[in-house]
């Protein structure tokens, strides 16, 4: 089982690695669903983690069908991730009409190469899974981050068990969003995905003594800007011991 942490900053990072991920999907902006993280953020995880890391590529939040100019951005951002030497990165692109946007997503992908590439949660947001799948494997992604095209996963369960099934190995069906501790076994049982994404999130305390009582949030849907996202490794650790003993089909 590969284990996915996605990140939103250095800290969160380090202590993905140190439960036990696989890998991290390495992203700003929680509260945007995920945009680009800065270079100087990925220069500096890429020299501290050891295992692997794709960085999202996405130039706002919102919808996925970008302007030329965003589009000019997420390329310039793949090649800076190439020299950066990261593992992968993680894109989406799609039609008005909610199909994927097969002719640029694939300039993307060529552009990427080496690194892998991963479709995220656009996906969710196109209006035929199936056929999405279809053009997935052919502009050549490796793997796809699905909810099942429902808020939660598990709420997309049979969904992402059929994708599992029509994908029948020509692509990675990656189930995420609300994975936790205790539904990863039976995900993993169930759907038969060998990968799962998913953010281990918790909260510390700022360091701060001196705090503004008078100004308490800035903009941030997050909460105080005195907790500090992190993950979790405790619970890194208990998603592999509850993925390690299930076979699929066995839910």
């Amino acid at each position: 089982m590969i284990l996915e942490v996605v990140v939103y900053n250095i800290e969160s990072a380090v202590q993905a690695q140190l439960g036990g991920a696989d890998r991290i999907e390495l992203c700003d902006n929680p509260g945007e669903g995920g945009t680009t993280p800065s270079f100087g953020t990925v220069e500096v995880v890429r020299k501290k983690l050891s295992i692997d890391i794709f960085v999202m590529i996405r130039p706002r939040g919102g919808d996925f069908h970008y302007s030329a100019e965003e589009f000019e951005s997420m390329k310039t951002d793949i090649e800076q991730c190439k020299k950066l030497k990261v593992d992968g990165v993680v894109f989406g692109i799609l039609h008005t009409d909610g199909t994927i946007d097969k002719k640029r997503c694939k300039e993307l992908i060529d552009l990427a190469r080496p690194m892998k590439v991963t479709c995220h949660r656009a996906f969710d947001m196109t209006k035929d899974s199936f056929q999405a799948l279809e053009d997935c494997i052919e502009v050549g992604f490796d793997r796809i981050l699905t909810s099942g095209r429902h808020t939660k996963a598990i709420e997309g369960i049979e969904v992402l068990t059929e994708l599992v099934r029509k994908a029948n190995a020509r692509i990675t069906i990656m189930p995420g969003s609300g994975v936790n501790e205790q539904n990863a076994a039976m995900l993993t049982a169930t759907t038969g995905a060998q990968e799962l994404h998913f953010s281990a999130m918790t909260h510390k305390e700022s360091p701060m003594q001196f705090k503004n009582e008078l100004l308490t949030v800035m903009g941030s849907n997050e909460g105080t800007e005195f907790k500090l996202r992190t993950v979790d490794p405790v619970v890194v650790r208990a998603i592999r011991s509850a993925t390690e003993v299930v076979k699929p089909g066995n839910s």
